[in-house]
């Protein structure tokens, strides 16, 4: 009896012990969690579903390598990771194919730099940290932050919710939520 693949995508660090431990079950789910976000890039970009699954292989043999060579920091989500190693498989090979004669930064809109990838990598992890920070925050602040950066919410909403004599009071509550929300994110690693 076999058992059934589960086609979700495995946790990013389920597939590095997947892969250091040979899972044949994790490299199918790798494959089939993440495929369709290549096949829309491929075929968005003058490609085929036979040309996206040549490049999602190879993307997964980079990652494979990179994981067994004891070699591999992932810095951002496998799924970011994944997508740029494609998009970069992808160009060089219209490129070779000789299917796009222009100039390669016609394709940015659709095909992002890496830098763009970097900063796009960059950006989760700060968001990630964020996040992190308002957590520990604690109340009231957290509800302030969110109230007004979040929802949108008016000083004077927030003033009224929370019962400060008036909005300015109320601003210098969130001024010093926001103090202490840096020095949260800043200490974080």
């Amino acid at each position: 009896m076999s058992k059934a693949v589960n086609s979700s995508a495995p946790t990013d660090s389920e597939v590095v012990f997947g892969i250091l431990n040979d899972s044949d079950v994790i490299l199918k789910r790798l494959y089939v969690g993440y495929f369709p976000m290549v096949l829309q890039l491929v075929i968005n970009n003058n490609g085929t579903a036979d040309d996206a699954k040549d490049v999602y292989q190879e993307a997964i043999i980079v990652l494979y390598n990179k994981v067994k060579s004891g070699k591999f920091e992932l810095s951002s989500k496998l799924k970011t990771f994944l997508y740029s190693v494609c998009r970069k498989l992808w160009l060089k090979r219209l490129t070779q194919l000789s299917r796009y004669g222009g100039d390669i930064r016609d394709f940015e809109e659709h095909l992002p730099v890496e830098e763009d990838g970097d900063l796009h990598t960059e950006r989760d992890i700060q968001f990630e940290k964020m996040g992190a920070a308002l957590q520990l925050l604690g109340e009231p602040c957290k509800t302030i932050i969110e109230d007004f950066y979040i929802h949108n919410h008016s000083m004077q909403d927030i003033c009224e919710r929370f019962g400060y004599t008036n909005a300015d009071n109320a601003k210098t509550q969130k001024y010093k939520c926001l103090q202490r929300l840096k020095k949260l994110f800043f200490q974080q690693n």
